[in-house]
């Protein structure tokens, strides 16, 4: 799973500066600040090109895009993260590819998993997930057409963790493991 080579520079020292700078301001503020996708896109996009050519360049740029929105919105959709999670892991893919950025995701599932069990179990909040996840399964069996939202769960969510820094942990494992 985890990418052959290093992308070429710049594209390491950019995505490693993003995400570390997006972690930081999740971990302190509690949101990714849309300026700093935006000129990440845009930056990714002129490095593809430059880097590729633009047929090439745009067509890494926007499958790497594709594919961090393929592998994080739905649980988006599901009220597991927020929405600049899913346009950081976005960006992520704007500079790595559709191939590291599913590397990238899996990491960052196993840090924010872990992350998120640990503090389930500190907090003394298992039974409380246990029935979350029961809530959301259940509902597909008793007719519904699909999952209820967390938001709709009776208990209530057992915590948030800021999932940028999970994300940025995940894209610098990959990065490292590439080199």
């Amino acid at each position: 799973m985890i990418i052959a080579q290093l992308p070429p520079q710049p594209i390491p020292l950019a995505v490693t500066l993003t995400v570390v700078l997006a972690a930081s301001t999740d971990l302190t503020a509690r949101r990714v600040p849309n300026p700093l996708i935006a000129f990440g896109l845009i930056a990714s996009l002129v490095v593809q090109i430059w880097l590729s050519g633009p047929l090439a360049g745009f067509a890494q740029w926007i499958e790497g895009v594709l594919a961090g929105f393929a592998l994080l919105f739905p649980v988006y959709l599901l009220g597991g993260t927020a929405a600049g999670d899913v346009k950081l892991l976005m960006l992520v893919g704007a500079w790595v590819g559709a191939e590291a950025t599913l590397s990238v995701a899996i990491m960052t599932f196993l840090f924010g998993g872990g992350w998120a069990l640990a503090l389930v179990l500190v907090r003394g909040r298992l039974p409380r997930l246990l029935g979350n996840v029961a809530c959301l399964f259940g509902s597909l069996r008793y007719g519904r057409r699909k999952l209820i939202r967390l938001d709709e769960i009776p208990g209530g969510s057992v915590g948030m963790i800021p999932y940028a820094a999970a994300i940025a942990a995940g894209t610098i494992v990959v990065l490292s493991r590439a080199a």
